[in-house]
């Protein structure tokens, strides 16, 4: 038998998809036969997006509001059901990043980033599973972890304990759920070329030499690379898989590294 990649019929929503990662994860999932939902909170940045969806030929459903509150999601959700229909696939996607010394870090901005990047997939994932076990047909959700969710960073304490939290609750959802044949699962990206590494990817930056030289691949991921792994985890391929995370990191956490100039 040959695995089945196909999504014709399965409906995803995948939040924080107007740019970067999420759109394309959103983009991969669509051209595999999803109806395609996508989330954001900001108008002009939605806007954009759609654009860019429908150059491809993609038809997008885009739907604006704030996965922090458990309020607003839950009217979402009704309102994508009765209008696009019951979500098969969540990709939990959006998130933020707040690069601060831990000394120097206010506690409420602390409290900010775990609720965006942990409290909120935890919110769209129990109101769209609710309806995945009503139906009694199952479902994939998808949390969008990180190399933080195993590894420490400078200045990224509150987004690594988010993403740690994450990898915990991936595995604690599909500890519950399974039972009611809904897969949850992980995928925690490297490194990737997009709009905001831009500017550090030049030779010569420190950073960009240091993310060449910290990657067996010695190069920085493309956002497409992680389409693959998206369609997999969403298809019924990976209907005996659950509570994993799939680092698509180009080797980083399988070496502790190589010397400098080697």
């Amino acid at each position: 038998m040959k695995p089945n990649f196909d999504l014709t019929g399965k409906t995803a929503l995948v939040t924080g998809a107007t740019h970067g990662l999420g759109m394309a994860m959103a983009k991969a999932l669509a051209h595999q036969g999803a109806q395609l939902v996508i989330n954001g909170h900001t108008p002009e940045k939605m806007d954009a997006a759609i654009g860019q969806y429908t150059a491809e030929g993609i038809t997008v459903h885009p739907y604006l509001f704030d996965v922090r509150d458990a309020g607003l999601v839950n009217q979402a959700i009704s309102k994508i059901e009765a209008e696009v229909g019951a979500i098969d696939i969540l990709v939990n996607n959006a998130g933020m990043i707040q690069r601060t010394p831990a000394l120097e870090m206010d506690p409420n901005d602390f409290r900010k980033i775990i609720d965006i990047d942990l409290v909120s997939p935890f919110i769209v994932s129990q109101r769209v599973a609710k309806t995945m076990v009503e139906r009694g047909t199952g479902g994939k959700i998808i949390n969008i972890c990180s190399m933080m969710s195993e590894l420490g960073r400078n200045t990224v304490s509150a987004y690594a304990a988010a993403k740690g939290g994450l990898k915990m609750l991936t595995r604690n959802l599909a500890t519950e759920w399974a039972k009611f044949n809904i897969q949850v699962n992980g995928i925690g990206p490297g490194y990737f070329a997009t709009e905001q590494t831009a500017p550090i990817r030049v030779d010569g930056h420190p950073f960009n030499d240091f993310i060449i030289n910290r990657t067996p691949a010695a190069k920085w991921g493309d956002p497409d690379d992680l389409g693959g792994t998206a369609v997999f985890l969403a298809s019924s391929a990976s209907d005996f898989i659950n509570g994993q995370i799939i680092y698509v990191d180009g080797g980083i956490l399988a070496t502790i590294g190589k010397p400098h100039g080697e």
